[in-house]
């Protein structure tokens, strides 16, 4: 059936590709955006979280919200101001979202929202559940409260599906083109110990999830959206060291010096999320890419 969805955080790299798929399978798209943006087919409205504006015409003839907007959280140093401007763009943006709907007295039905594995913190060798409690530090601390806002939408009787996005694998987007430089340029080492979990998904896949989860009224809740099989830091290091035909040095990049670089903001790198993608997979939901080689070789090849 065809549904009507406004998605906000539509242009980054998910809702660039989310936006075509969803045209494709005869779905109709507007977007939130700070500014007008053009694409074919699509109405756009303007919204301004800080200052807590938001066109209302964005509701009418809606019945689905993908709302994926969020400051990149690894595109500055974490300062306090800039953690707490991490935390509002999640925050805030929901609950504009939220009391628009009221306001409006829009007849919203879907609410899809963006999390991310963070939310679990650095769980070392856990095999890590939906059920699994949120773990400690800044990232866990961000994902709570987006969560936890993302879920007072049970209060309008929206149903509500939050996907803990893990490392999305894309050609020349996200934060693969950061790991692969220093590949490249024969300096590639396994970060801190390099056993740390990575819950690695192909850009794809998660399209597809949320394809599925706007078809699927199975769908509810929290869903680990990684694939099935994480993998160490030091393996996706050495897997893609072997797409770009190059060296791995034995010796791994200390935790110290990594520290001392990027300050707060290193949790990202050292957390360790052992994701289990079991929840998923419950739904029928079908991974085209389940084995790390064979989402490089998409990428790569």
């Amino acid at each position: 059936m065809n549904k009507k969805i406004l998605i906000t955080g539509a242009t980054g790299m998910i809702g660039r590709k989310l936006i075509h798929s969803l045209q494709k399978a005869g779905h109709t798209i507007s977007i939130l955006s700070r500014n007008k943006v053009n694409i074919y087919g699509v109405k756009s409205y303007i919204w301004d979280v800080d200052q807590g504006h938001i066109d209302p015409k964005c509701m009418s003839d809606t019945d689905t919200i993908i709302h994926l907007a969020g400051e990149n959280i690894a595109s500055k140093k974490w300062t306090e101001k800039r953690k707490q401007q991490i935390i509002n763009s999640r925050v805030l943006s929901t609950q504009l979202l939220y009391k628009t709907i009221k306001e409006s007295n829009a007849n919203i039905k879907n609410f899809l929202s963006a999390s991310a594995v963070g939310y679990y913190g650095d769980c070392g060798e856990e095999i890590l559940t939906e059920d699994s409690a949120a773990g400690f530090g800044f990232l866990a601390e961000c994902c709570k409260r987006w969560e936890n806002a993302v879920d007072q939408g049970k209060s309008l009787s929206l149903r509500i599906v939050k996907f803990r996005i893990g490392f999305i694998l894309a050609k020349g987007e996200g934060a693969l083109p950061s790991l692969e430089k220093p590949i490249k340029f024969f300096a590639g080492a396994a970060l801190g110990t390099g056993k740390q979990w990575i819950p690695w998904v192909h850009i794809d896949d998660i399209v597809s999830m949320f394809i599925n989860a706007v078809e699927n009224p199975r769908f509810h809740g929290a869903y680990n959206a990684c694939a099935p099989f994480p993998v160490t830091n030091l393996t996706l290091t050495k897997s893609i060291a072997h797409k770009l035909r190059r060296p791995v040095w034995p010796l791994n990049v200390p935790e110290t010096i990594l520290k001392l670089i990027l300050g707060e903001m290193s949790e990202v790198i050292f957390i360790s999320t052992n994701t289990s993608a079991q929840k998923l997979l419950s739904t029928d939901f079908k991974f085209q890419f389940t084995r790390l080689e064979d989402a490089l070789s998409d990428i790569y090849d």
